[in-house]
């Protein structure tokens, strides 16, 4: 296993998609896939479009059979209608090699191929289809993500690890002879498709197993052993809050190493939950991590008995919601909004003091106590709300403090 303290991370080329850059030092890029029937285009349309608006800036849709093949030149249009020029991956498996070689409007309507070197094919028919996809890239100047994942391993190179460990002195587990299987494959397929002409700065490669511990292992590994420009992901990571925990503390402790320069969430939507959720994690592990900055930040406390629970509990939930619902007003007419900082406080005990650190923030009594709220700006109490109006008196404070401070004319002034 590598030890984190030992990887030296080169810088890794800058991979363009699109009018987005993969690696090179540019920000960590959120990623999504559709899960809607890519033949379906006005679903398709319609999913890309949410997609992008909760700030996925790159999109992965399924290009399985012939009619998903013919339908991405006509979604690529339809995206272009309506002003969205969102850079989008096929994600090929089986057949990319022949639905790419029948359907020449497709590889121009794409901005990345994405390629599973275990679902190409066996032995010389792989190497052939995997060369044919790489000759297509390079007609159509397209960056190729090389895709491995945990179950869809190629199974002779698996195979032959596994024997050539049997016959070690003292053989490894089996996990990690796999977790090197996983590592060689994505390695030896970039390696085969710099010898066809595809330089680095055109591959990004990805290794997704649906363990935590397995992922840092495998990720640790490929940057120890690269310089590619890294997509990073569980694969299956699961329902709902295991889906999200686990995501999170793998995604978190690689990012904080430096390894990764593209993240998606796999997250399985619970019914009636929309897609958008699994963009709006990977936004949030980054503003966590201090790595981007999407939206202002609110810190607001848990709440205790010393906290009137329902009225507090409104109060920051509506706030939060507020400032989340404005944004899209918000961000071009206040450039750097994104990095405002609220504080929604419950007691008296951390409440004025996390309102003073924030940039404006209220802080309530506590419990037991009528509603006199004092409001801090700038680290200065500036006044005290009272009565039923707290919550729009605070907004009507808030919209004031984006004008001074971020308005046009306060930023031409600087």
């Amino acid at each position: 296993m590598v030890n984190p303290a030992q990887i030296t991370r080169r810088p890794t080329p800058a991979v363009a998609v699109g009018d987005v850059v993969i690696g090179g030092g540019a920000p960590v890029v959120v990623q999504s896939m559709t899960d809607t029937d890519t033949a379906d285009v006005e679903a398709t349309v319609a999913q890309i479009a949410q997609l992008h608006a909760a700030g996925s800036e790159i999109v992965r849709v399924t290009v399985n059979d012939p009619q998903a093949a013919r339908a991405v030149p006509r979604i690529r249009e339809r995206l272009l209608a309506r002003g969205l020029a969102v850079p989008l991956v096929g994600d090929f498996h089986y057949n990319g090699h022949r639905l790419l070689a029948e359907v020449p409007e497709l590889a121009p309507a794409l901005d990345k191929l994405r390629i599973n070197p275990g679902n190409v094919g066996f032995g010389e028919h792989r190497d052939r289809r995997f060369e044919a996809m790489i000759e297509i890239a390079l007609r159509h100047h397209l960056p190729v993500r090389i895709g491995v994942n945990w179950g869809s391993l190629d199974q002779a190179l698996a195979a032959r690890l596994m024997d050539e460990n049997a016959r070690r002195s003292e053989p490894l587990p089996a996990e990690a002879v796999l977790r090197e299987a996983l590592v060689r494959s994505a390695l030896d397929s970039a390696a085969a498709a710099e010898r066809c002409g595809l330089s680095a700065d055109r591959i990004v490669i990805s290794a997704k197993v649906s363990r935590v511990p397995d992922l840092l292992a495998v990720y640790r590994a490929l940057a120890a052993r690269s310089s590619y420009a890294l997509h990073l992901g569980l694969t299956e990571a699961g329902l709902g809050l295991k889906g999200i925990v686990g995501s999170t503390a793998a995604l978190s402790l690689l990012l904080q190493e430096g390894i990764g320069d593209t993240i998606r969430v796999s997250l399985t939507p619970r019914p009636g939950e929309p897609r958008t959720m699994e963009v709006r994690i990977c936004r949030e592990v980054l503003q966590a991590l201090g790595l981007r900055t999407f939206a202002p930040e609110v810190s607001a406390c848990p709440g205790c008995g010393r906290t009137s629970s329902s009225y507090f509990r409104e109060l920051a939930d509506d706030i939060q919601s507020w400032l989340e619902a404005r944004m899209p007003e918000w961000k071009p007419r206040y450039p750097g909004v994104e990095k405002l900082k609220v504080a929604v406080m419950g007691c008296i005990v951390n409440g004025p003091g996390e309102s003073r650190h924030a940039d404006i923030g209220i802080s309530l009594p506590g419990a037991g106590e009528d509603p006199a709220a004092p409001v801090f700006v700038d680290g200065r109490k500036v006044a005290t709300l009272r009565g039923p109006g707290i919550a729009e008196e605070f907004k009507r404070m808030v919209e004031a403090y984006l004008r001074e401070r971020f308005g046009s004319d306060r930023a031409a002034a600087e």
